[in-house]
């Protein structure tokens, strides 16, 4: 069992969500999340600001702004991860910075609430 976490533009969840259900996975969860990537931090002003020079520590609050995104998490098992993941970028991808991120995690158990079923009992198997 794995959890996919993905942080997307906000734009994209409807399509994701078709596509993921197309995919064989329907189950997932989503979070409203502000952030933003590495490309727009400069990593020397952050190392100066890390060695103390008051002038990097006043510029790096000039730093970009967060950006509205969001965050999906979706377990799955084992024989869904690489169609999950796939199907999350080919929907996301445009070329251009800001089209997200996807991290892969273990996940150790699943509990339905309702049901007490446990395991892969619990996730989509398609």
């Amino acid at each position: 069992m794995k959890e996919i976490m993905a942080v997307i533009r906000m734009n994209m969840i409807n399509g994701t969500k078709c596509a993921l259900i197309e995919a064989g996975v329907s189950s997932m969860t989503a979070m409203e999340a502000l952030g933003r990537g590495k490309g727009l931090v400069d990593m020397n002003l952050l190392k100066g600001a890390e060695q103390g020079y008051e002038e990097a520590i006043a510029r790096l609050g000039q730093a970009g702004p967060l950006i509205p995104k969001r965050v999906i998490s979706i377990v799955v098992p084992e024989k869904l991860v690489a169609k999950t993941v796939g199907t999350i970028i080919d929907v996301n991808r445009t070329g251009k910075p800001g089209d997200g991120v996807v991290w892969v995690m273990p996940v150790m158990d699943a509990l339905s609430v309702r049901t007490g079923e446990a395991g892969d009992k619990v996730l989509d198997d398609f």
